[in-house]
């Protein structure tokens, strides 16, 4: 019996130290340092939110990419000292780029990161370049290439892009025609043969180069000019905002006010479908009547519904906000309401909300909206446009959306030349 409480006595005892020995190796361990947020720019962000200008006088940077290391990429629309890509890396790791490099000499929107290569894109094809082992593009002066000869007239021009996981690139081609009128005439085209070969997203192949027109599909059509595309990983399907048309009151005064002409149409968010078709452009999504409707040029006057079946969109913003990018947040730095939804960047103002030139969040459950759209990103103009006065100039653009490694989302304007990072 002594024995036996002996042995109890001494398995107490050695849990005792056990636990005495936790609790103060417990105290005596550092304190994690929580950093106040800290914001230097002009921009207003959400509580708990750090902004940083880590980029200045780029010059048009549209679209931009993070790779696995941390090197940011972006794509200017108009060259700068000859030059489209830039490159901004932290060669120290201490949180400051410190290192810039340009190339290419083509101007662009679209650029993505991707495995083993960086993707670009001009305002006629897309071409990429082989990444090293450290990520690190081996031959700047020889990208291949993987599409060419998509349509350029000058106007909507931009060709963004996305990839899926199965080597399918996407491709927006916008179309120069505001609502496929013949000469700018009042009637619409019947049938509008723009959308041959531009008003929609084409499909090909990221492997196999020089392909054209004739080697791709027409995945989707009836998008006048869609800006923002991304490939959402988590529900496996592709999702693009489009910029709505304009010009109501200005062909159809009798139908249409200078009010309704400021607020209609919406910009639309949708995910896309092979095959869909978004109506553009003999419809047109009304946000304030959560309807489609028919165009003036195809019969409409405001209220005539369609009778053919178009996918509706999941959002419906207030008109001529330019919907410039869209990027579905995945990383674990932001707080969980913002886990897989939507960061859009509208690049433009609504005279409707009296406010524009900002980040907006979609929030998503299960692969679809849930709530309310919200303002994350604001005072990018760096003035109140709702009372806007004689001094006043506009200071950024927002256009481009990328996720860091570590979860910041980082934003690029193309009218002050500045790039953004955000952390929480």
């Amino acid at each position: 019996m002594k024995t036996v409480f002996a042995k109890h006595n001494l398995m107490l005892f050695a849990s005792t130290l056990i636990m005495v020995s936790f609790f103060t190796n417990c105290k005596n361990e550092p304190k994690k340092e929580v950093k106040p947020p800290v914001n230097t720019t002009i921009l207003k962000a959400p509580e708990g939110f750090s902004v940083e200008e880590i980029g200045k006088d780029l010059g048009a940077v549209r679209h931009l990419t993070v790779t696995k290391n941390g090197d940011i990429y972006a794509n200017r629309s108009v060259l700068k000292d000859g030059k489209s890509i830039i490159l901004l890396r932290d060669t120290d790791k201490d949180g400051t780029m410190d290192q810039q490099q340009e190339f290419a000499e083509v101007p662009g929107t679209g650029i993505l990161a991707q495995d083993d290569y960086l993707y670009a894109s001009s305002n006629s094809e897309v071409y990429r370049y082989k990444f090293n082992a450290d990520q690190e593009i081996i031959d700047t002066e020889n990208p291949e290439k993987i599409v060419s000869g998509l349509i350029d007239m000058g106007r909507d021009n931009a060709k963004p892009f996305t990839i899926d996981g199965s080597d399918n690139l996407y491709v927006t081609v916008g179309s120069w025609n505001d609502a496929c009128r013949d000469n700018e005439a009042e009637a619409g085209m019947i049938p509008c043969t723009i959308l041959d070969s531009a008003g929609g997203i084409w499909k090909f192949k990221t492997n196999k180069p020089d392909q054209t027109y004739s080697d791709g599909t027409r995945y989707a059509t009836g998008l006048k000019n869609a800006v923002g595309i991304t490939w959402n990983h988590q529900t496996n399907s592709l999702f693009a905002t489009d910029h709505g048309r304009g010009g109501l009151s200005n062909f159809y005064p009798d139908l249409y006010t200078q009010k309704q002409n400021d607020e209609l149409p919406a910009e639309t968010f949708y995910e896309i479908k092979e095959n869909d078709n978004a109506g553009w452009p003999s419809t047109y999504y009304d946000h304030q009547k959560n309807k489609r409707v028919l165009a003036p040029e195809y019969g409409g006057d405001g209220e005539k519904e369609s009778t053919e079946k178009f996918v509706e969109p999941l959002v419906g913003f207030p008109a001529h906000l330019g919907p410039n990018d869209v990027l579905f947040y995945t990383g674990n730095m932001f707080p969980e309401k913002y886990k897989n939804g939507a960061f859009i960047a509208f690049h433009n103002q609504s005279k409707e909300l009296k406010k524009g030139f900002f980040i907006a969040f979609v929030p998503f459950k299960n692969g679809k909206p849930d709530g309310d759209w919200e303002i994350f990103l604001d005072n990018f103009a760096g003035f109140d446009l709702a009372n806007p006065t004689d001094d006043d100039t506009l200071k950024h653009r927002p256009c481009g959306l990328a996720e860091g490694p570590d979860g910041a989302l980082y934003v690029c304007d193309d009218f002050g030349g500045s790039i953004f990072k955000v952390t929480y």
